[in-house]
């Protein structure tokens, strides 16, 4: 992001990088225009009110961040990606200036398609290897930053080093498969495992991601960029690969729930009904619990198809939000609609194919909204530059006219990207089920953990703000702790909004 004072026209002018990977924010009155790259920034000037924006909170529950350009506050936005602000005579005029686009596809045969994406990830990753200070690369054993460690591997000689954050609970830790694609390639390879007592820093961490973000993988990152910077000040990794290629199993779930809708309700609800019949699985990874997923795939049909992202992804739907919401606040909140944020820009795709219309809406919601901001943050706080050779504009410009069906063959995710990295990477890396980047929080918040959640839940501050029913959010921990449902990303998205407001709206109050 950067800015432009044009002194003879009096004119401020204002860009942000295409993908949202770094912040600009703004606050735009009658006598002042206040512009910076942290909010925390912008509120060190005494006209700008610490007024919360009651509908970033709606939409928050819902995507467990905020989408732009709204804020946590009221009277400050944030400008959208790939979009600039000229402010002239009082007035702030947005415009964008770069999109991208899914049509016309390529006529390619398979084959050239993998030769020409080769060399364009090549020279993606080669050009963010230009550096005058020590480089290297977050390795999670995914396809993703394997396949980026794999090419700087080969262009040279020295290990590149590398570094992967695991957990003490083996079902969500990745470390194994990082350790065998460090082998495979030869690196300078270091681990670090994050324990419960890591949310020790979730007050700072807080503090550095500006506004409340619920995504937990923002611990870890943390951690991962702490011990990364330790031994370089450059890192790659291998952000952007799943929404640029198609990697996640919830692309393939959509097509289950656009089918399953058909099927008489009077089937699906006796479907259901013998699926409560069994337990819930409180620890076990999103990704490995089938009677959740056909939980969620019942949910999901309910709801419209063109926000994928809220109908898997969503830590509270609005039923949900309803039961928790304070009577005045589910009154202020009832016009939100978050689902309607990701139909808008699902209509705005320039594509054909229900998966690049999907595609697009996560690049431009999910990486800009969530993904990006936490790396982006989390890597600034400990002094760290993250690079991102998949989000390489021209790559994904190349990416987006591939057919859809090269994207996601049969049940394969990626499909095209795998037959690229076949003489690369491991066969058991290539063929491995996509994991991500969970963690436990549910088993945390029934250990230990448990105490620290209800001590700021709890709280006369928490009460007094008035957002939620106490009796309803009682009713959660208690279900959490009981084991009778899996809350663990809820209570962290709570336990993240309260913080924020300790922080950033407590210590400054009086």
């Amino acid at each position: 992001a950067f800015c432009i004072w044009d002194e003879a026209r009096r004119r401020l002018f204002l860009a942000r990088d295409r993908l949202g990977k770094k912040p600009l924010y703004y606050s735009c009155a009658k006598d002042f225009f206040i512009f910076a790259s942290e909010i925390k920034a912008i509120l060190c000037d005494k006209r700008i009110r610490r007024e919360i924006n009651l509908e970033a909170i709606g939409h928050y529950l819902s995507l467990q961040y905020i989408p732009e350009p709204q804020t946590i506050l009221k009277g400050v936005a944030s400008l959208l990606p790939a979009h600039t602000l000229t402010v002239s005579d009082g007035r702030a005029r947005p415009n964008r200036y770069w999109d991208i686009s899914f049509i016309p596809k390529l006529t390619l045969s398979k084959k050239e398609v993998v030769r020409e994406l080769r060399d364009r990830i090549l020279e993606a990753v080669k050009s963010r290897l230009i550096s005058d200070v020590p480089l290297g690369a977050f390795l999670s054993g995914g396809i993703d930053s394997s396949l980026i460690v794999g090419l700087m591997a080969g262009l040279d000689n020295r290990p590149v080093k590398t570094f992967s954050i695991g957990f003490g609970e083996e079902r969500y830790s990745e470390l194994r498969y990082a350790k065998k694609v460090a082998d495979h390639f030869k690196t300078d390879h270091h681990e670090f495992v994050v324990e419960p007592k890591a949310a020790e820093i979730l007050s700072e961490m807080v503090y550095f991601l500006d506004q409340p973000l619920a995504d937990p993988a923002a611990l870890p990152t943390y951690y991962l960029a702490k011990l990364t910077r330790e031994h370089v000040t450059v890192a790659l990794n291998g952000d952007g690969g799943d929404e640029t290629f198609a990697g996640y199993q919830r692309y393939l779930a959509d097509r289950m729930a656009n089918l399953y809708r058909v099927i008489p309700s009077f089937l699906r609800n006796g479907l259901l009904g013998l699926i409560d019949l069994f337990p819930v699985s409180v620890d076990t990874p999103e990704e490995r619990d089938i009677l959740g997923a056909l939980r969620r795939l019942h949910q999901a049909a309910l709801m419209p198809k063109e926000a994928s992202l809220l109908r898997w992804g969503s830590y509270f739907s609005r039923e949900m939000k309803e039961a928790i919401y304070s009577d005045w606040l589910k009154k202020e909140l009832a016009q939100a609609d978050t689902c309607q944020i990701l139909i808008d820009s699902f209509k705005q795709a320039k594509a054909r194919s229900f998966l690049d219309k999907t595609l697009y809406v996560d690049e431009h919601n999910y990486l800009s909204g969530d993904l990006l901001p936490k790396v982006d943050r989390m890597s600034m706080a400990c002094g760290l530059e993250a690079r991102s050779p998949f989000l390489d504009y021209q790559l994904m410009e190349f990416v987006a006219k591939i057919p859809s069906d090269l994207k996601i063959r049969g049940l394969s995710l990626k499909y095209i990207l795998k037959r690229m990295a076949a003489d690369l990477l491991p066969r058991e890396i290539l063929s491995r089920p996509k994991q991500g980047f969970g963690v436990p929080v549910g088993a945390w918040f029934r250990g230990e953990l448990k105490e620290m959640a209800g001590d700021h839940l709890f709280s006369s501050s928490f009460q007094n703000r008035g957002y939620f029913k106490k009796e309803a959010i009682e009713r959660l921990l208690e279900e959490h702790q009981k084991g009778r449902a899996n809350h663990g990303k809820r209570i962290w998205a709570l336990l993240i909004l309260e913080l924020w407001h300790k922080r950033f709206i407590d210590q400054h109050e009086g």
